[in-house]
């Protein structure tokens, strides 16, 4: 189940950072989201950072797996 959390948030994390590097260095947003809704620069940060959250845990828990 973490395998499947960490690829989660790997996938929004990418999202979230071409999101946001889109806004600042582009006119506008890179990647899938864009596609599909309208967000602002801070929703892209906000799924940076959900999306490196669940990477993060999702990882632990495969690490985790692997010392018991």
């Amino acid at each position: 189940m973490r395998e499947i959390i960490a690829i989660i948030g790997w996938i929004v994390g990418v999202q979230g950072a071409l999101g946001l590097a889109g806004r600042l260095f582009g006119d506008d947003p890179w990647g899938l989201v864009q596609k599909w809704w309208d967000v602002p620069p801070a929703g892209y940060v906000v799924l940076l950072v959900v999306g490196a959250g669940l990477a993060f845990y999702g990882e632990q828990g495969k690490a985790r797996a692997r010392r018991s």
